[in-house]
């Protein structure tokens, strides 16, 4: 990374236009600020530094169109240098499209790309995006899955499609995703539903765990089997609710976790699942159904399942 460039003079002012307008003020600098670290905007923010029309503001405080926004002196590093090609990024996202139009887009992401640079990682598949779609003014996700998961991502093209779209989330009604899990061993129902509150932690390592505690936050999965193999049970996994490694950890509980999960899985058993073939946790997000937020018509994407999980399924077999 290089070096910082020098602090400005003084603090500047940024009116919110419409557009801008209902997000929370610590996403909005998140996005207006990058390469600041999170902790130092949250810093910045509960020392009173930023100003919001003259006054303090809490972090979850929604914009409206006209605040005046005060952003104190601040160094922003450079973002580091994408060793990257653009023929790489190209041959890995581009025949992922799944939909676009001039509000949002939906690819299916590859396995083993993070959604965002970040934890040693000098890109992601947004700044990948960005490397393929150069004329974009604004691509900015909408939701998240785990860097080994593949399948149906959303990613907003307008700040206004963005805002609708992060209402709809945080509504489960709204949004319907389903995904298709390979679970260890061989399990006897054909569908229930896992009703277990999680609990998220952050190791000293900085490594993210989730387990089931009666003090986490409600979280319900609906598993439907689809199919049953000797070693193994293919399932449709519903989220009723969207929390971190969610399916991960609802799997774990009732003792089938998925297929080669490092985090959260059967060592032994992922060893088998290695020797059979499988390189990677077997989590495909398969659909993704809401209203679009332009149109209010209901869009329903499918992604199909990636060719390597495909082709185990089909060892397993025979």
């Amino acid at each position: 990374m290089k070096a910082s460039s020098e602090a400005p003079a003084k603090a500047s002012l940024i009116q919110i236009d419409a557009d801008s307008a209902g997000q929370r003020i610590d996403n909005f600098l998140f996005t207006r600020l990058k390469g600041v670290p999170k902790s130092h905007i949250y810093r910045i923010l509960r020392s009173g530094e930023v100003r919001v029309n003259g006054g303090r503001s809490q972090p979850k405080r929604r914009l409206d169109a006209g605040d005046v926004i005060r952003i104190p002196p601040l160094r922003v590093a450079e973002p580091a240098a994408i060793r990257v090609s653009p023929e790489l990024v190209r041959a890995r996202l581009e025949n992922s499209l799944l939909y676009e139009d001039d509000d949002l887009l939906v690819l299916n992401k590859p396995a083993g790309m993070a959604v965002h640079g970040g934890s040693g990682l000098s890109f992601g598949l947004i700044e990948g995006l960005r490397i393929l779609r150069p004329e974009a003014r604004f691509l900015e996700l909408v939701h998240r899955l785990d860097r080994d998961t593949s399948g149906c991502l959303l990613i907003a093209k307008k700040r206004s499609a963005l805002r609708i779209l992060h209402e709809m989330f945080r509504d489960e009604r709204q949004v319907h995703k389903h995904y298709l899990a390979l679970l260890s061993g061989a399990w006897a129902r054909k569908q229930m539903v896992v009703d277990a509150p999680l609990k998220k932690n952050v190791l000293q390592s900085g490594e993210r765990m989730v387990r089931v505690a009666p003090d986490g936050k409600p979280a319900q999965t609906e598993f439907r089997r689809l199919r049953a193999y000797a070693e193994a049970t293919l399932v449709e996994a519903k989220l009723l609710t969207g929390r971190t490694h969610q399916i991960r950890v609802h799997s774990q509980s009732i003792g089938h976790p998925i297929a080669c999960d490092e985090r959260y899985g059967h060592a032994g058993a992922n060893q088998r699942f290695r020797e059979l073939g499988l390189k990677r946790l077997f989590l495909h997000a398969a659909s993704l159904s809401f209203r679009h937020p332009g149109s209010n018509r209901e869009l329903n994407i499918e992604a199909p399942l990636a060719p390597d999980l495909a082709a185990f399924l089909e060892r397993l077999s025979s």
